[in-house]
Protein backbone atom coordinates (compact mmCIF):
# COMPACT_ATOMS: atom_id res chain seq x y z
CA UNK A 1 0.00 0.00 0.00
CA UNK A 2 2.73 2.25 0.41
CA UNK A 3 4.35 1.72 -2.60
CA UNK A 4 1.39 2.11 -5.00
CA UNK A 5 0.81 5.57 -2.23
CA UNK A 6 4.57 6.67 -3.33
CA UNK A 7 3.49 5.78 -7.00
CA UNK A 8 0.32 7.75 -7.62
CA UNK A 9 2.10 10.62 -5.21
CA UNK A 10 -1.05 10.79 -2.84
CA UNK A 11 -0.27 13.84 -0.94
CA UNK A 12 -3.15 14.13 1.14
CA UNK A 13 -2.02 10.83 2.85
CA UNK A 14 0.05 11.65 6.53
CA UNK A 15 1.16 8.66 8.14
CA UNK A 16 2.07 8.87 11.77
CA UNK A 17 4.28 6.25 12.46
CA UNK A 18 4.61 5.64 17.07
CA UNK A 19 8.01 4.52 17.49
CA UNK A 20 8.60 3.16 21.17
CA UNK A 21 10.52 0.20 19.85
CA UNK A 22 8.89 -1.89 21.83
CA UNK A 23 6.77 -5.14 21.03
CA UNK A 24 4.70 -7.68 22.74
CA UNK A 25 7.85 -10.03 22.93
CA UNK A 26 10.44 -7.43 23.79
CA UNK A 27 12.37 -4.46 21.84
CA UNK A 28 11.89 -4.42 18.04
CA UNK A 29 15.49 -5.22 17.24
CA UNK A 30 14.62 -8.77 18.57
CA UNK A 31 13.02 -8.99 14.94
CA UNK A 32 13.09 -5.51 13.35
CA UNK A 33 16.15 -3.60 12.55
CA UNK A 34 15.30 -2.15 9.00
CA UNK A 35 15.47 2.02 8.57
CA UNK A 36 11.87 2.85 8.23
CA UNK A 37 12.85 6.34 7.55
CA UNK A 38 14.86 5.25 4.54
CA UNK A 39 12.39 2.36 3.02
CA UNK A 40 9.83 5.44 3.48
CA UNK A 41 12.09 7.75 1.24
CA UNK A 42 12.27 4.61 -1.00
CA UNK A 43 8.80 4.37 -1.90
CA UNK A 44 8.62 8.29 -2.44
CA UNK A 45 7.39 9.83 0.67
CA UNK A 46 8.44 12.64 2.53
CA UNK A 47 10.01 11.85 5.91
CA UNK A 48 9.45 13.87 8.89
CA UNK A 49 10.02 12.97 12.55
CA UNK A 50 9.12 14.39 16.35
CA UNK A 51 11.66 13.44 18.96
CA UNK A 52 8.89 13.37 21.80
CA UNK A 53 5.96 12.16 21.40
CA UNK A 54 4.53 13.95 24.00
CA UNK A 55 5.29 17.37 22.27
CA UNK A 56 2.30 18.13 20.61
CA UNK A 57 3.33 21.63 19.22
CA UNK A 58 6.48 19.50 17.45
CA UNK A 59 3.45 17.13 16.19
CA UNK A 60 1.19 19.96 15.04
CA UNK A 61 4.23 21.72 13.67
CA UNK A 62 5.04 18.19 11.47
CA UNK A 63 1.52 17.49 10.26
CA UNK A 64 1.57 20.93 9.03
CA UNK A 65 4.61 20.33 7.25
CA UNK A 66 3.04 17.02 5.56
CA UNK A 67 0.21 19.53 4.29
CA UNK A 68 2.64 21.59 2.45
CA UNK A 69 4.02 18.98 0.57
CA UNK A 70 1.29 18.71 -2.68
CA UNK A 71 3.67 15.90 -4.54
CA UNK A 72 4.38 13.38 -2.23
CA UNK A 73 2.45 11.61 1.09
CA UNK A 74 4.35 11.81 4.27
CA UNK A 75 5.35 9.54 6.16
CA UNK A 76 6.07 10.83 10.64
CA UNK A 77 8.03 9.20 12.95
CA UNK A 78 6.84 10.04 16.44
CA UNK A 79 9.46 8.64 18.92
CA UNK A 80 7.25 7.90 22.35
CA UNK A 81 8.34 5.82 25.25
CA UNK A 82 5.55 3.14 26.50
CA UNK A 83 3.73 3.01 29.48
CA UNK A 84 5.34 6.58 30.03
CA UNK A 85 4.59 7.69 33.40
CA UNK A 86 4.17 4.49 35.37
CA UNK A 87 8.13 3.98 36.78
CA UNK A 88 7.82 -0.31 36.75
CA UNK A 89 6.54 -0.40 33.63
CA UNK A 90 7.68 2.31 31.53
CA UNK A 91 9.39 1.08 28.50
CA UNK A 92 9.20 -2.30 28.86
CA UNK A 93 7.28 -4.72 26.56
CA UNK A 94 4.97 -5.63 30.06
CA UNK A 95 3.46 -2.26 29.45
CA UNK A 96 2.11 -3.36 25.83
CA UNK A 97 -0.65 -5.96 27.62
CA UNK A 98 -0.50 -6.47 30.87
CA UNK A 99 -2.90 -4.75 33.36
CA UNK A 100 -0.73 -1.48 35.25
CA UNK A 101 -2.17 -2.81 38.57
CA UNK A 102 -3.77 -0.27 41.57
CA UNK A 103 -0.28 0.13 42.69
CA UNK A 104 1.46 1.38 39.58
CA UNK A 105 -1.38 3.10 38.48
CA UNK A 106 -1.72 5.60 41.76
CA UNK A 107 2.35 6.20 41.24
CA UNK A 108 1.56 7.15 37.52
CA UNK A 109 -0.64 9.68 39.09
CA UNK A 110 1.84 10.71 41.68
CA UNK A 111 4.14 11.38 38.28
CA UNK A 112 1.95 12.67 36.35
CA UNK A 113 0.69 15.27 39.22
CA UNK A 114 -2.77 13.79 38.75
CA UNK A 115 -4.58 14.61 42.57
CA UNK A 116 -7.68 12.87 42.34
CA UNK A 117 -7.77 9.20 43.40
CA UNK A 118 -10.64 8.19 42.34
CA UNK A 119 -10.20 5.26 39.75
CA UNK A 120 -11.26 7.04 36.33
CA UNK A 121 -12.63 10.04 37.32
CA UNK A 122 -12.23 12.85 34.35
CA UNK A 123 -11.58 16.63 35.43
CA UNK A 124 -14.08 19.34 34.56
CA UNK A 125 -11.70 21.15 32.14
CA UNK A 126 -11.34 17.98 30.06
CA UNK A 127 -15.22 18.05 30.01
CA UNK A 128 -15.05 21.80 29.22
CA UNK A 129 -12.78 21.63 26.50
CA UNK A 130 -14.52 18.68 24.40
CA UNK A 131 -17.80 20.68 25.01
CA UNK A 132 -16.33 23.77 23.03
CA UNK A 133 -14.58 21.11 20.63
CA UNK A 134 -18.11 20.00 19.89
CA UNK A 135 -19.32 23.44 19.46
CA UNK A 136 -16.65 24.40 17.41
CA UNK A 137 -17.14 21.36 15.08
CA UNK A 138 -21.16 22.15 15.24
CA UNK A 139 -20.33 25.71 13.70
CA UNK A 140 -18.05 24.29 10.91
CA UNK A 141 -20.24 21.86 9.92
CA UNK A 142 -23.32 24.42 10.20
CA UNK A 143 -21.24 26.74 8.12
CA UNK A 144 -20.48 23.64 5.51
CA UNK A 145 -24.40 23.34 5.01
CA UNK A 146 -24.99 26.53 4.48
CA UNK A 147 -22.56 26.88 1.78
CA UNK A 148 -23.88 23.33 0.09
CA UNK A 149 -27.22 24.84 -0.11
CA UNK A 150 -26.01 28.23 -1.47
CA UNK A 151 -23.94 26.39 -4.05
CA UNK A 152 -27.03 24.16 -4.73
CA UNK A 153 -28.87 27.88 -5.78
CA UNK A 154 -25.94 29.09 -7.94
CA UNK A 155 -25.55 25.57 -9.25
CA UNK A 156 -28.37 23.47 -9.65
CA UNK A 157 -26.73 20.80 -12.22
CA UNK A 158 -23.34 20.55 -10.39
CA UNK A 159 -25.29 20.57 -7.31
CA UNK A 160 -27.18 17.60 -8.71
CA UNK A 161 -24.48 15.75 -9.36
CA UNK A 162 -22.54 16.07 -6.19
CA UNK A 163 -25.95 15.03 -4.46
CA UNK A 164 -26.21 11.80 -6.69
CA UNK A 165 -22.34 10.86 -5.56
CA UNK A 166 -22.97 11.12 -1.89
CA UNK A 167 -26.28 9.60 -1.75
CA UNK A 168 -25.39 5.90 -3.84
CA UNK A 169 -28.82 5.50 -4.88
CA UNK A 170 -28.09 2.24 -7.53
CA UNK A 171 -31.34 0.92 -7.58
CA UNK A 172 -33.14 3.60 -9.26
CA UNK A 173 -29.73 3.63 -11.68
CA UNK A 174 -29.92 -0.10 -12.74
CA UNK A 175 -33.85 -0.06 -12.64
CA UNK A 176 -33.27 2.85 -15.72
CA UNK A 177 -31.01 0.34 -17.46
CA UNK A 178 -33.49 -0.77 -20.11
CA UNK A 179 -30.92 -3.79 -21.34
CA UNK A 180 -30.11 -4.51 -17.74
CA UNK A 181 -31.97 -8.03 -17.57
CA UNK A 182 -30.95 -9.86 -20.80
CA UNK A 183 -31.07 -13.50 -21.24
CA UNK A 184 -27.89 -15.32 -22.46
CA UNK A 185 -27.32 -16.49 -25.96
CA UNK A 186 -24.81 -18.85 -26.01
CA UNK A 187 -22.31 -20.76 -23.80
CA UNK A 188 -19.96 -17.88 -22.38
CA UNK A 189 -17.86 -17.53 -19.04
CA UNK A 190 -19.36 -16.02 -16.14
CA UNK A 191 -16.81 -13.91 -16.13
CA UNK A 192 -16.78 -12.70 -19.34
CA UNK A 193 -21.01 -11.81 -18.68
CA UNK A 194 -19.46 -10.20 -15.13
CA UNK A 195 -17.24 -7.48 -18.00
CA UNK A 196 -20.43 -7.21 -20.02
CA UNK A 197 -22.23 -5.71 -17.11
CA UNK A 198 -19.52 -3.69 -15.87
CA UNK A 199 -19.67 -2.06 -19.25
CA UNK A 200 -23.38 -1.99 -19.04
CA UNK A 201 -23.70 -0.23 -15.72
CA UNK A 202 -20.44 2.36 -15.85
CA UNK A 203 -22.22 5.29 -17.28
CA UNK A 204 -25.45 4.90 -15.73
CA UNK A 205 -23.05 4.54 -12.33
CA UNK A 206 -20.96 7.44 -12.63
CA UNK A 207 -19.57 6.95 -8.70
CA UNK A 208 -18.31 3.37 -9.71
CA UNK A 209 -14.67 2.64 -9.35
CA UNK A 210 -12.54 -0.51 -9.32
CA UNK A 211 -9.75 -2.42 -10.75
CA UNK A 212 -7.90 -5.53 -10.21
CA UNK A 213 -4.40 -6.93 -8.79
CA UNK A 214 -2.88 -7.01 -11.69
CA UNK A 215 -5.61 -9.08 -13.39
CA UNK A 216 -7.88 -7.03 -15.27
CA UNK A 217 -7.57 -8.71 -18.42
CA UNK A 218 -7.99 -12.04 -16.82
CA UNK A 219 -11.03 -11.02 -14.45
CA UNK A 220 -12.52 -8.59 -17.02
CA UNK A 221 -12.99 -5.82 -15.03
CA UNK A 222 -11.48 -2.70 -17.35
CA UNK A 223 -14.19 -0.49 -17.66
CA UNK A 224 -13.69 0.26 -21.52
CA UNK A 225 -13.13 4.10 -22.29
CA UNK A 226 -12.92 5.00 -19.05
CA UNK A 227 -10.01 6.75 -17.74
CA UNK A 228 -7.26 5.12 -16.06
CA UNK A 229 -6.36 6.68 -12.71
CA UNK A 230 -3.00 8.00 -11.56
CA UNK A 231 -1.36 11.11 -10.62
CA UNK A 232 -1.84 12.57 -13.44
CA UNK A 233 -5.51 11.90 -13.65
CA UNK A 234 -7.19 12.10 -10.71
CA UNK A 235 -10.48 11.61 -12.24
CA UNK A 236 -9.91 8.44 -13.66
CA UNK A 237 -12.15 5.13 -12.58
CA UNK A 238 -9.64 2.52 -13.54
CA UNK A 239 -7.39 1.55 -10.83
CA UNK A 240 -4.35 -0.51 -11.26
CA UNK A 241 -3.05 -1.88 -7.97
CA UNK A 242 -0.49 -3.77 -8.98
CA UNK A 243 -0.49 -7.63 -7.83
CA UNK A 244 -1.07 -6.16 -3.90
CA UNK A 245 -4.38 -8.50 -3.25
CA UNK A 246 -4.88 -7.39 0.63
CA UNK A 247 -3.41 -3.63 0.11
CA UNK A 248 -6.12 -3.44 -2.91
CA UNK A 249 -9.49 -4.67 -0.56
CA UNK A 250 -7.87 -2.68 2.26
CA UNK A 251 -8.36 0.26 -0.30
CA UNK A 252 -11.40 -0.38 -1.62
CA UNK A 253 -12.81 -0.57 1.75
CA UNK A 254 -11.49 3.30 2.95
CA UNK A 255 -12.99 4.30 -0.39
CA UNK A 256 -16.29 3.64 0.20
CA UNK A 257 -16.52 4.30 4.17
CA UNK A 258 -15.16 7.51 3.03
CA UNK A 259 -18.26 7.69 0.67
CA UNK A 260 -18.74 9.31 -2.69
CA UNK A 261 -17.81 5.87 -4.99
CA UNK A 262 -19.24 2.63 -5.39
CA UNK A 263 -16.28 0.32 -5.45
CA UNK A 264 -14.90 -2.98 -6.30
CA UNK A 265 -11.84 -5.16 -6.65
CA UNK A 266 -10.92 -8.53 -8.50
CA UNK A 267 -8.59 -11.09 -8.37
CA UNK A 268 -8.73 -14.61 -9.08
CA UNK A 269 -10.47 -16.60 -6.59
CA UNK A 270 -7.73 -18.93 -5.30
CA UNK A 271 -5.68 -15.43 -4.49
CA UNK A 272 -8.97 -14.51 -2.26
CA UNK A 273 -6.54 -15.78 0.59
CA UNK A 274 -4.83 -12.50 0.35
CA UNK A 275 -8.15 -10.78 0.62
CA UNK A 276 -9.73 -12.39 3.81
CA UNK A 277 -8.79 -10.11 5.78
CA UNK A 278 -10.41 -6.99 4.33
CA UNK A 279 -13.26 -8.92 3.87
CA UNK A 280 -13.77 -9.79 7.43
CA UNK A 281 -13.35 -6.05 8.15
CA UNK A 282 -15.67 -4.76 5.33
CA UNK A 283 -18.66 -7.39 6.99
CA UNK A 284 -17.67 -6.64 10.84
CA UNK A 285 -18.33 -2.70 9.49
CA UNK A 286 -21.15 -3.02 7.46
CA UNK A 287 -20.16 -2.20 4.22
CA UNK A 288 -21.74 -3.53 1.11
CA UNK A 289 -17.79 -3.83 -0.81
CA UNK A 290 -17.84 -5.94 -3.61
CA UNK A 291 -14.98 -8.50 -4.77
CA UNK A 292 -14.96 -9.53 -8.11
CA UNK A 293 -13.27 -13.75 -7.39
CA UNK A 294 -12.97 -15.17 -11.05
CA UNK A 295 -11.16 -18.59 -11.92
CA UNK A 296 -13.68 -20.81 -9.76
CA UNK A 297 -12.70 -24.26 -9.08
CA UNK A 298 -11.10 -26.95 -10.90
CA UNK A 299 -12.21 -25.37 -14.58
CA UNK A 300 -8.88 -23.71 -13.51
CA UNK A 301 -7.59 -26.54 -15.61
CA UNK A 302 -3.97 -26.69 -16.70
CA UNK A 303 -2.88 -24.17 -14.14
CA UNK A 304 -3.09 -26.86 -11.46
CA UNK A 305 -3.54 -27.68 -7.42
CA UNK A 306 -1.80 -24.26 -6.76
CA UNK A 307 -4.66 -22.05 -8.75
CA UNK A 308 -7.24 -24.05 -8.26
CA UNK A 309 -9.40 -22.92 -5.34
CA UNK A 310 -11.04 -25.86 -3.14
CA UNK A 311 -11.78 -24.66 0.22
CA UNK A 312 -12.26 -20.65 -0.59
CA UNK A 313 -16.20 -21.15 -1.14
CA UNK A 314 -16.62 -22.44 2.25
CA UNK A 315 -14.52 -19.89 4.20
CA UNK A 316 -16.91 -17.03 2.84
CA UNK A 317 -20.09 -18.74 3.37
CA UNK A 318 -19.10 -19.24 6.99
CA UNK A 319 -18.29 -15.46 7.23
CA UNK A 320 -21.22 -13.38 9.02
CA UNK A 321 -22.82 -10.63 7.30
CA UNK A 322 -21.60 -11.25 3.94
CA UNK A 323 -23.13 -12.45 0.33
CA UNK A 324 -20.76 -14.94 -1.69
CA UNK A 325 -22.37 -15.86 -4.94
CA UNK A 326 -21.56 -18.46 -7.65
CA UNK A 327 -24.15 -17.26 -10.48
CA UNK A 328 -24.39 -20.31 -13.47
CA UNK A 329 -25.47 -18.08 -16.52
CA UNK A 330 -26.25 -14.07 -17.66
CA UNK A 331 -28.89 -14.15 -15.79
CA UNK A 332 -27.60 -14.94 -12.54
CA UNK A 333 -24.16 -12.76 -13.19
CA UNK A 334 -26.90 -9.52 -13.22
CA UNK A 335 -28.71 -10.40 -10.14
CA UNK A 336 -25.27 -10.91 -8.23
CA UNK A 337 -24.53 -7.31 -9.32
CA UNK A 338 -28.01 -6.70 -8.95
CA UNK A 339 -27.73 -7.07 -5.38
CA UNK A 340 -24.04 -6.33 -4.80
CA UNK A 341 -24.61 -3.05 -5.83
CA UNK A 342 -28.12 -1.75 -4.06
CA UNK A 343 -26.92 -3.57 -0.83
CA UNK A 344 -26.91 -1.48 2.05
CA UNK A 345 -24.76 -2.90 4.47
CA UNK A 346 -23.57 -6.66 3.16
CA UNK A 347 -20.37 -7.11 1.02
CA UNK A 348 -20.52 -9.51 -1.83
CA UNK A 349 -18.33 -11.78 -3.36
CA UNK A 350 -19.24 -12.55 -7.20
CA UNK A 351 -17.49 -15.65 -8.04
CA UNK A 352 -17.31 -16.59 -11.61
CA UNK A 353 -16.12 -19.35 -13.89
CA UNK A 354 -13.06 -18.86 -16.81
CA UNK A 355 -14.75 -21.85 -19.06
CA UNK A 356 -17.78 -21.26 -21.05
CA UNK A 357 -21.02 -22.26 -19.27
CA UNK A 358 -24.68 -23.12 -21.27
CA UNK A 359 -27.24 -20.46 -20.65
CA UNK A 360 -30.00 -22.51 -17.95
CA UNK A 361 -33.67 -22.16 -19.64
CA UNK A 362 -34.86 -21.63 -16.00
CA UNK A 363 -32.78 -19.20 -14.93
CA UNK A 364 -34.47 -15.84 -13.32
CA UNK A 365 -34.74 -12.91 -11.18
CA UNK A 366 -35.49 -15.51 -8.61
CA UNK A 367 -31.78 -15.57 -8.15
CA UNK A 368 -32.04 -12.57 -6.04
CA UNK A 369 -32.98 -14.93 -3.61
CA UNK A 370 -30.26 -16.81 -3.11
CA UNK A 371 -31.75 -19.86 -4.16
CA UNK A 372 -35.06 -21.14 -6.58
CA UNK A 373 -36.14 -23.04 -8.27
CA UNK A 374 -34.54 -23.84 -11.72
CA UNK A 375 -36.75 -26.92 -13.08
CA UNK A 376 -39.53 -28.67 -11.31
CA UNK A 377 -42.12 -31.36 -12.26
CA UNK A 378 -45.58 -31.00 -10.82
CA UNK A 379 -46.37 -32.18 -7.49
CA UNK A 380 -43.94 -33.29 -4.82
CA UNK A 381 -40.49 -34.27 -5.90
CA UNK A 382 -38.88 -37.92 -5.32
CA UNK A 383 -35.72 -36.07 -5.32
CA UNK A 384 -34.22 -32.39 -5.30
CA UNK A 385 -30.60 -31.85 -7.44
CA UNK A 386 -28.94 -28.58 -5.80
CA UNK A 387 -26.21 -26.81 -7.24
CA UNK A 388 -24.25 -23.35 -7.94
CA UNK A 389 -22.02 -22.22 -10.83
CA UNK A 390 -20.58 -24.49 -13.45
CA UNK A 391 -22.64 -27.55 -11.85
CA UNK A 392 -26.30 -25.96 -12.83
CA UNK A 393 -26.07 -27.16 -15.82
CA UNK A 394 -24.57 -30.93 -14.78
CA UNK A 395 -27.58 -31.19 -12.65
CA UNK A 396 -29.78 -30.30 -15.21
CA UNK A 397 -28.42 -33.02 -17.34
CA UNK A 398 -28.53 -35.20 -14.49
CA UNK A 399 -32.45 -34.02 -13.75
CA UNK A 400 -33.01 -35.22 -17.81
CA UNK A 401 -31.67 -38.59 -17.46
CA UNK A 402 -33.67 -39.54 -13.91
CA UNK A 403 -36.85 -37.86 -15.81
CA UNK A 404 -36.61 -40.26 -18.54
CA UNK A 405 -36.23 -43.30 -16.25
CA UNK A 406 -39.66 -42.20 -14.54
CA UNK A 407 -38.09 -40.42 -11.24
CA UNK A 408 -39.52 -37.27 -10.54
CA UNK A 409 -36.56 -34.66 -10.17
CA UNK A 410 -36.50 -31.12 -8.80
CA UNK A 411 -33.37 -28.62 -9.86
CA UNK A 412 -32.52 -25.68 -7.61
CA UNK A 413 -29.93 -23.52 -7.97
CA UNK A 414 -28.23 -22.30 -5.28
CA UNK A 415 -26.21 -19.01 -6.36
CA UNK A 416 -25.96 -17.26 -2.60
CA UNK A 417 -26.69 -19.35 -0.12
CA UNK A 418 -26.08 -16.78 2.80
CA UNK A 419 -28.81 -15.29 0.68
CA UNK A 420 -31.04 -17.89 0.55
CA UNK A 421 -31.05 -18.42 4.63
CA UNK A 422 -32.36 -14.83 4.98
CA UNK A 423 -35.10 -15.80 3.23
CA UNK A 424 -38.61 -16.04 4.91
CA UNK A 425 -39.08 -19.57 6.35
CA UNK A 426 -42.14 -20.03 4.16
CA UNK A 427 -39.75 -19.56 0.87
CA UNK A 428 -37.28 -21.96 1.87
CA UNK A 429 -39.98 -24.62 2.39
CA UNK A 430 -41.62 -23.82 -0.70
CA UNK A 431 -37.87 -24.60 -2.10
CA UNK A 432 -36.74 -27.18 -0.20
CA UNK A 433 -39.73 -28.92 1.26
CA UNK A 434 -38.44 -30.88 4.61
CA UNK A 435 -40.93 -33.99 3.47
CA UNK A 436 -38.50 -34.50 0.52
CA UNK A 437 -34.84 -35.99 2.18
CA UNK A 438 -33.61 -37.22 -1.10
CA UNK A 439 -31.28 -34.64 -1.75
CA UNK A 440 -27.53 -34.32 -3.99
CA UNK A 441 -26.07 -31.32 -3.84
CA UNK A 442 -23.00 -30.56 -5.88
CA UNK A 443 -20.53 -28.11 -6.45
CA UNK A 444 -16.73 -28.40 -7.54
CA UNK A 445 -15.27 -27.14 -4.35
CA UNK A 446 -15.44 -28.28 -0.86
CA UNK A 447 -18.73 -29.62 0.06
CA UNK A 448 -18.36 -28.40 3.62
CA UNK A 449 -21.39 -26.99 4.46
CA UNK A 450 -23.56 -28.55 1.52
CA UNK A 451 -24.84 -30.90 4.57
CA UNK A 452 -27.40 -28.40 5.73
CA UNK A 453 -29.35 -28.94 2.79
CA UNK A 454 -28.81 -32.60 2.36
CA UNK A 455 -28.77 -33.90 5.73
CA UNK A 456 -28.36 -37.21 6.71
CA UNK A 457 -30.09 -38.91 3.87
CA UNK A 458 -28.72 -37.16 1.15
CA UNK A 459 -25.52 -36.84 -0.72
CA UNK A 460 -23.14 -34.39 -2.10
CA UNK A 461 -20.60 -34.58 -4.74
CA UNK A 462 -17.62 -31.99 -4.15
CA UNK A 463 -14.12 -31.47 -3.86
CA UNK A 464 -12.18 -33.79 -1.18
CA UNK A 465 -8.64 -33.19 -2.26
CA UNK A 466 -7.01 -30.58 -4.18
CA UNK A 467 -7.44 -30.52 -7.93
CA UNK A 468 -4.59 -31.11 -10.27
CA UNK A 469 -2.78 -29.83 -14.04
CA UNK A 470 -4.93 -31.26 -16.88
CA UNK A 471 -7.78 -29.39 -18.97
CA UNK A 472 -11.01 -28.76 -17.50
CA UNK A 473 -12.73 -31.55 -19.80
CA UNK A 474 -10.23 -34.08 -18.31
CA UNK A 475 -10.69 -32.85 -14.68
CA UNK A 476 -14.37 -32.84 -14.08
CA UNK A 477 -14.57 -36.77 -14.85
CA UNK A 478 -11.66 -37.31 -13.10
CA UNK A 479 -13.17 -36.00 -9.88
CA UNK A 480 -16.68 -37.15 -10.20
CA UNK A 481 -18.47 -33.79 -12.03
CA UNK A 482 -20.53 -35.62 -14.49
CA UNK A 483 -24.18 -35.97 -15.09
CA UNK A 484 -23.59 -39.97 -14.91
CA UNK A 485 -21.90 -39.74 -11.92
CA UNK A 486 -24.91 -37.74 -9.99
CA UNK A 487 -27.03 -39.90 -11.50
CA UNK A 488 -25.79 -42.94 -10.01
CA UNK A 489 -25.62 -41.36 -6.95
CA UNK A 490 -29.23 -40.10 -6.86
CA UNK A 491 -29.80 -43.84 -7.39
CA UNK A 492 -27.82 -44.71 -4.62
CA UNK A 493 -29.64 -42.85 -2.40
CA UNK A 494 -32.87 -43.37 -3.68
Amino acid sequence: AFSLAGTLKLSKLIILYDSNRISIEGTTDLAFTENVQLRMQAFGFQTLEVEDGNDIDAIGKAIEAAKADRNRPSFITIHTQIGYGCPAKQGKASAHGEPLGAENVAAMKEFLHWENQEPFAVPEEVYAHYRELSMQHQAEEDAWKRLLEEYGKKYPEEAGRLQEFLDRDNQAKLDAISDFWKKGEKPEATRSISGQVIQTIKEAIPTLIGGSADLAPSNKTHMDGVTDFSAEHPEGRNLHFGVREMAMSAIANGMLLHGGCTTYCATFFVFSDYTKPMARLASIMGIPQIFVFTHDSIGVGEDGPTHEPVEQLAMFRAMPNFHAYRPCDATEVQAAWYSALTSPHTPTAIILTRQNLTPMEGSSKEALRGGYILEDYEGLPQLILIASGSEVELAHQAAQILQKEGIKVRVVSMPCMDLFEEQEEAYQEKVLPREVKKRVAIEALSPLGLDRYTGIDGATIGMTSFGASAPYKELFPYFGFTAEHIVEVAKGIL
